[in-house]
């Protein structure tokens, strides 16, 4: 990438961060010297990501777990490769069985939300077809902190506490004791500097690294989730987690200025981004800070998300092509829609989630972006005993409503909201980006390619500059970074605008791009915990 000297228009909290021979971006410094460790021990930037996920597991629990879902997007030896490893519903679950308990949407905690995991399996995929080393290696550091301690965060140790004080209150009964003994067991969330030891954690990531996820799948972890399952009325069984293969995909994507912009195809909605970068890309922005360039972002961002709701869910029952959404002629034909005011589109209403995004390269070109969720926080609340592995909340994305594609159903995977990103040029990578958060991903991801391609910011100064969030209806989020003036404008034309001090609810994000000089250029999250470390 090139910068001109605009970027100087928005300091940075942070100084970027270069390196050469390797790096790695995510939100937890122990979890990233995990990936530069296995790169300085002869690994590359696929085994660096696996080892740097597996020990978000242990130092971020309050965000994502064993016991979640996996998406990746990896540029190996001159090509893109896509990895779709989130699970589907129960084969003995089915909407009518949950409606018929009284409910009208899905439920965040309990079993019902509960879908097959995929992420240890992501793990194993990836490590395999382009790792150089074993699976066991690169889990060890992960291992290693669970088993012998980790000091916690301020951030995570906050994000703990808002946890316990919640699952306190609403989760009773023999299904939620696993949690409190796991992760409460003085009955309070660790405090910051407290050290933390997660054993059973240790334990059942050794045996997935020895086995290469097998025993989670079809051994004797996946005994312990079904017979857990049959005692506390569960749905999930063992031939559920057997027949479970995380799959490769092709990847989607537009082109945005010259540069092409990369996703996850549905069941992640992925496409939200890319669908409101192909509506604003007939426009011309030349100023960040310019009511045009927020305003249409903003309708763009509403009018991509209304068809999401409407279509996007597991592949094979969706009624409309991907390909149709992201054609030109569509985006154009939804940029005409784009008035002075600001309008209520059909939609959902978004809403924030727990989740951890990670990038990874090394000195021989490989780069992975990778993200992975136990979606609400922890998840379910459930933690199958002795084993620390936290079930993930991913189903209560399946809506209940006959006859809509992402109606819950046995075997089916859900609308997914986590969406690793990535960037190439004339067939060459830049490389990979990420801003998790549930339904503000899409939203992250096109300001962040904004900021890059429109504006000429460098990675960190993207991922510095204030952001902007649609919630429902008219009504927009804004960090108090933005001018006052831009707020007052937005609320002339119509949206309503509030600022939001908290930054909980404005993403996290990681960019590693790769400079015109073959060196790497990368940048970590002002809102949270964040590190980069380069080799």
């Amino acid at each position: 990438m090139e910068y001109s000297s605009f970027d100087y228009l928005y300091p940075s909290k942070r100084i970027v961060t270069y390196g050469n021979k390797g790096m790695v971006a995510t939100s937890s410094q122990l979890a990233a010297q995990a990936g530069l460790d296995a790169l300085k021990a002869g690994g590359n930037a696929i085994d660096a990501a696996v080892a740097t996920a597996a020990c978000l597991t242990v130092t971020e629990p309050v965000a994502n777990g064993i016991g979640g879902d996996l998406f990746s997007l990896v540029w190996y030896q001159g090509k893109l490769y896509g990895l779709n490893a989130s699970g589907p519903a129960p084969r003995s679950l089915h909407a009518e069985d949950v409606r018929a308990k009284g409910y009208k949407e899905m439920p965040i905690y309990g079993w019902i939300p509960v879908t097959v995991p995929g992420a240890p399996k992501g793990w194993a995929q990836l490590n395999k077809r382009f790792g150089k080393r074993s699976l066991s290696d690169n889990l060890q550091y992960a291992v290693s902190n669970a088993r012998d301690g980790y000091a916690v965060s301020s951030v995570v140790s906050a994000a703990w506490q808002s946890a316990f004080t919640n699952y306190s209150a609403q989760l009773k009964g023999e299904a939620f004791k696993g949690w409190f003994e796991t992760f409460a067991p003085k009955n309070k969330a660790p405090l910051p500097g407290e050290i933390f030891f997660l054993p059973d954690h240790a334990d059942t990531l050794e045996a997935i690294g020895k086995t290469d996820a097998q025993d989670f799948y079809s051994g004797s972890i996946a005994e312990r989730i079904d017979a857990f399952s049959k005692q506390t009325g569960g749905y999930i069984r063992q031939e559920d987690l057997s027949s479970y293969e995380a799959q490769w995909v092709d990847p989607v994507s537009i082109r945005y200025r010259g540069y092409d912009v990369w996703e996850i195809p549905p069941n992640g909605h992925g496409i939200v981004a890319l669908m409101a970068l192909n509506i604003v890309r007939r426009f011309e922005f030349k100023e960040r800070d310019h009511i045009d360039t927020y305003h249409r972002q903003i309708e763009a961002m509403k009018l991509a998300y209304a068809d999401a709701f409407a279509y996007i869910a597991d592949p094979s029952h969706m009624n409309v092509r991907t390909q149709d959404l992201l054609s030109e002629s569509y985006g154009q034909k939804r940029s005409l829609l784009i008035e002075d005011q600001a309008v209520v589109p059909r939609c959902g209403k978004p809403a924030t989630s727990g989740t951890v995004y990670l990038a990874t390269a090394d000195g021989d070109g490989n780069m992975v972006s990778l993200i992975q969720s136990n979606y609400k926080g922890f998840g379910s609340g459930i933690v199958i005993p002795g084993t620390g592995i936290a079930l993930h909340d991913r189903g209560s994305n399946f809506v209940l409503e006959e006859n809509h594609p992402n109606c819950l159903a046995s075997g089916k995977r859900p609308y997914h909201t986590i969406i690793p990103g990535f960037l190439t040029k004339d067939n060459l990578p830049v490389g990979p980006f990420g801003v998790m958060g549930g339904f503000m991903q899409p939203q992250g991801h096109m300001q962040v390619i904004m900021n890059t391609v429109d504006f000429m910011l460098n990675p960190q100064q993207a991922l510095d500059a204030p952001r902007w969030r649609w919630t429902e209806g008219k009504k927009i989020e804004v960090e108090p970074g933005i001018p006052s003036r831009i707020a007052v404008q937005l609320a002339q034309k119509g949206h309503e605008v509030s600022v939001q001090k908290d930054p909980g609810g404005f993403g996290r994000g990681q960019i590693i791009w790769r400079t015109k000089e073959g060196s790497l250029c990368g940048g970590t999250e002002p809102r949270t915990d964040g590190a980069v470390v380069a080799w």
